[in-house]
């Protein structure tokens, strides 16, 4: 039975590169930042600054935005060869100069924030 259900319309930050089939296999992580309201532009504006130290390692697959649904909502999608990897590229992250200050500028405007490991299904053209 159907207890609840949820729609977004997302549209992609211009400043992500385009999510693109991946050879697998692949760890993804979501990762949902619930922005205070009023904040897109700010938040926008500083991760197009910022993207550059994540996409590195190829590991920055895509970022959306909700259009329709839940507003103030951003979805970022990562792609990591195993845990260990993910935990090592998260780390190497804080060591570029830049990554502090795009986070201690963001933080600020997050209301909440999840996080979702998933695995790919064989169909998936994100293995």
């Amino acid at each position: 039975m159907l207890i609840s259900r949820r729609n977004q319309l997302l549209l992609e930050f211009s400043f992500w590169n385009e999510p693109l089939p991946r050879k697998g296999p692949n760890l993804y992580e979501l990762r949902t930042y619930k922005l205070k309201p009023g904040t897109m532009i700010e938040w926008g504006n500083r991760w197009a600054r910022a993207i550059k130290h994540r996409q590195e390692n190829n590991e920055a697959v895509g970022g959306f935005f909700s259009q329709i649904g839940d507003l103030y909502v951003v979805h970022h999608l990562w792609a990591y060869e195993s845990l260990q990897s993910r935990d090592e590229t998260r780390n190497s992250a804080w060591q570029k100069e830049g990554w502090d200050t795009n986070v201690y500028y963001t933080v600020p405007l997050v209301r909440s924030m999840e996080s979702r490991l998933m695995i790919p299904t064989k169909s998936s053209p994100l293995q």
